[in-house]
């Protein structure tokens, strides 16, 4: 994976940074680098030259949104161009980040048709409240949903909690302090740490999990304070922990996994935190995702194959080819049986575990890299999120072929679906329109679903 450092923790020049933005007379300009306070190089929103950035930061509701007003709070009508000639603009210019370059025109024909513009989950809200921040622009796993109403996102250097009850971000973690861990006992490879860059996280089982961007593990109990167990996997340069996750093994313990970019899994116990197994790869591990049932583990990174592995001993047991590009996200289906894993190659390809030969299908999104694969726990809908300003929703019941659109502006830090599957929430990384959008899942066909 390409190191990239954001040193001011506001907001990264992602897979976009040669878009194009306009001036206020509508013409086409490249955005000038600025300096913050800390003399750092770094771009504005896109908005920001039209928009006061002290303005307050308001919400929508969806009432707002049934009324007219912009979801995002972009005041389109005081600026010299439309929602739609922006977007037109954002697609036409837009330049995709790849690490492998080659021709994309026989996966061109190999795309599914699909119908968009199904609507799967209605705008519920945008709050401004918090802001997602992100550190390397591949690494979008930085928003997590625990219940319908709960939200884990990482800004700057703190982890917040949203609570959509209590309208209210509050600070779990602040990472720029020393992080002194509770757990001790011996034989533990525990350290102090501080001033550290969430690279990726996950919440899960009361516990969170966080990764940093010199190799950092931190691992939390949401119930108690402070850490519980932290320290630094690697001494490598450039070690950054690109992926980490809460599974169950098949007795049922809870386990911690860490990839990082020296080209190991590391797996430890989430009772003690002591260390378990240890796995090497011939590649940079940028994504990991283990089967409902614990027993394998699908492994991705800078290469174009992803491998499925046995958990318990490290064994590749399959390699999946297909991919062009390196690989950053994946999600299983909750039945075991599919697999999904994104690509910078602009594609989201699904694998049937029972039937590895080649790729059941291929899910294209609109302009980038698919950063981003969740499914619902229910398995109903796949969501992919590209790095920036879309977010799309499959219904896997239908095959696949019909899909919703979220059309927003923005990087995207994370998606995450309620473990109730109520919720979609998106977290949108920048200067200005930063902010937590939250999707309701649509019941009106609720007794046509039970039927299906």
């Amino acid at each position: 994976m390409e190191r990239f450092e954001n040193d001011d923790l506001q907001y990264v020049v992602d897979d976009y940074y040669d878009v194009n933005d306009f001036n206020n007379d509508g013409a086409v300009v490249e955005p000038e680098p600025q300096r913050d306070a800390a003399g750092l190089e770094s771009f504005d929103s896109d908005f920001e030259d039209d928009i006061e950035s002290s303005k307050p930061k308001t919400d929508t509701s969806a009432e707002e949104a049934r009324n007219g007003k912009d979801i995002q709070g972009i005041p389109w009508e005081r600026l010299n161009f439309t929602r739609e000639r922006y977007r037109q603009t954002r697609v036409r210019e837009y330049k995709n980040y790849e690490n492998l370059y080659g021709s994309r025109e026989e996966m061109e024909k190999e795309f599914l048709q699909v119908e968009k513009g199904k609507a799967f989950y209605d705008f519920q809200f945008n709050t401004r409240l918090v802001k997602s921040t992100i550190v390397h622009f591949q690494l979008r796993n930085l928003l997590w949903a625990t219940s319908k109403h709960d939200v884990y996102l990482m800004e700057n250097y703190s982890v917040m909690h949203w609570s959509s009850l209590l309208h209210k971000g509050e600070e779990v973690l602040n990472v720029a302090k020393p992080i002194v861990p509770n757990l001790k006992h011996p034989g533990l490879l525990s350290q102090q740490l501080s001033r550290v860059q969430i690279s990726t996280m996950v919440v899960k089982e009361n516990l969170m999990v966080a990764g940093g961007f010199q190799g950092e593990l931190i691992c939390k109990y949401l119930n108690q304070s402070g850490a519980a167990f932290c320290t630094k996997l690697t001494t490598d340069d450039n070690a950054i922990t690109n992926a980490v996750d809460v599974f169950n093994n098949p007795s049922g313990a809870l386990r911690v996994m860490a990839a990082n970019n020296d080209a190991k899994i590391r797996i430890f116990d989430a009772e003690t935190f002591a260390s378990i197994n240890r796995y090497s790869f011939n590649w940079s591990v940028n994504n990991t995702s283990v089967s409902p049932d614990g027993k394998l583990l699908a492994v991705l990174g800078d290469s174009v194959e992803c491998l499925i592995v046995d958990a318990q001993s490290g064994q590749v047991t399959n390699s999946l080819k297909g991919h062009l590009d390196y690989s950053f996200a994946s999600a299983w289906h909750p039945d075991g049986h599919i697999l999904a894993t994104g690509n910078q190659d602009t594609s989201c390809r699904l694998w049937d575990i029972r039937n590895l030969s080649k790729s059941l299908a291929i899910l294209k999104g609109r302009m980038g890299a698919i950063r981003g694969v969740k499914f619902t726990s229910d398995g109903r809908f796949l969501a992919i999120a590209e790095p920036a300003d879309f977010v799309h929703i499959f219904d896997t019941k239908l095959g696949y072929v019909n899909c919703q659109e979220i059309d927003i502006f923005g990087e995207i830090a994370g998606v995450s679906f309620s473990p109730d599957t109520e919720t979609l929430f998106v977290g949108v990384a920048d200067r200005t329109y930063g902010s937590l959008l939250a999707y309701n899942r649509r019941r009106y066909n609720q007794y046509l679903d039970s039927m299906l």
